[in-house]
């Protein structure tokens, strides 16, 4: 099929990717994806004022799983909440994984801010992700006074696999009447495991996340189950039918990567349920350009507009 073409700017950001990161995971090649290195806490966190404390909470079926705190050395007010969900198509990355906006909004906003270390597939396919996820939703909502934060204010954040699973969460939280979120910020989400859009052909065996690895990664999450009737909207947002009651909702997406139709499937379907979505489509961008090239034009701009909207957001 034609596609958008890549920036040019990201085009050759892409390509001095080549050598790191294979076009096209299977499952033969997950091992190799998970060996990726990124950047750890310790050196996110560089010489700021950033403390990261670590506890164990009951996850789904009573396992334990471990989350984060990340809040300001000097925090002492009831600040917003963020609750984080790393990426990597929930098949890879750990908790850790491209944290550093919580660090920049614990000193900007004197947020706390908790990552959870949900349970990967295959090896834990769903529900445990996202029933994962949920669990640490609750854990960081019930310590609202010990973590001293204002529960009011309650921001999910996700992209990627990130984006989906907090997609999910959100659901599951609106659904059981649990913790009340202030908003929710899915960059990139990974919401669809059809794989029916145009833009979910259009990149195949280009790109940073491309269709391959999206059934690959959709396949290890779902089994068997995937591309049936018998998936969750939990597990897979894009097959909410009722979409009403959410929180103010920022979604993302580059105009050049698989999942940039599902994301705009599901702010149009917000907007059709009464809800307040904002949308961004970014022209030329790959998968995951704002964290690969923050420096890009278009990475800048992105940047931006999510900065934007989380103030505008936590000034209410």
């Amino acid at each position: 099929m034609p596609r958008p073409p890549f920036d040019p700017e990201l085009a050759a950001a892409l390509t001095a990717l080549d050598d790191r990161v294979p076009v096209g995971m299977t499952a033969e090649q997950l091992e190799q994806y998970r060996a990726i290195p990124f950047p750890g806490i310790e050196e996110q966190i560089g010489d700021r004022p950033v403390k990261c404390v670590h506890h164990t909470v009951t996850g789904y079926g009573g396992a334990e799983i471990a989350v984060s705190v990340i809040a300001r050395e000097d925090h002492r007010t009831r600040g917003p909440g963020i609750y984080h969900i790393h990426g990597g198509g929930m098949v890879m990355g750990d908790r850790f994984s491209s944290v550093h906006p919580l660090i920049d909004w614990a000193m900007k906003f004197d947020a706390v801010a908790v990552t959870v270390e949900f349970r990967l597939a295959p090896e834990h396919p769903d529900p445990v992700p996202v029933e994962d996820c949920y669990a640490g939703l609750e854990w960081m909502d019930a310590h609202a006074d010990d973590l001293l934060f204002d529960r009011d204010r309650l921001v999910i954040f996700g992209g990627s696999g990130g984006g989906g699973l907090a997609a999910g969460t959100t659901l599951l939280a609106r659904d059981r009447n649990g913790p009340k979120l202030f908003g929710q910020l899915l960059q990139c989400p990974m919401i669809d495991d059809r794989n029916e859009t145009a833009s979910s052909h259009q990149y195949d065996g280009i790109g940073v996340w491309d269709r391959t690895s999206n059934l690959t990664a959709w396949t290890a999450v779902l089994g068997d189950r995937r591309g049936t009737a018998d998936v969750s909207p939990y597990a897979a947002a894009a097959r909410a039918t009722d979409l009403g009651g959410l929180p103010p909702t920022f979604i993302d997406a580059g105009a050049a990567e698989v999942f940039r139709d599902e994301a705009v499937a599901f702010a149009s379907a917000i907007w059709a349920a009464g809800g307040d979505a904002e949308l961004h489509v970014w022209g030329g961008a790959f998968h995951g350009f704002y964290d690969i090239a923050p420096e890009s034009a278009v990475g800048r701009a992105c940047v931006a507009a999510r900065e934007s909207w989380l103030e505008r957001l936590l000034s209410r």
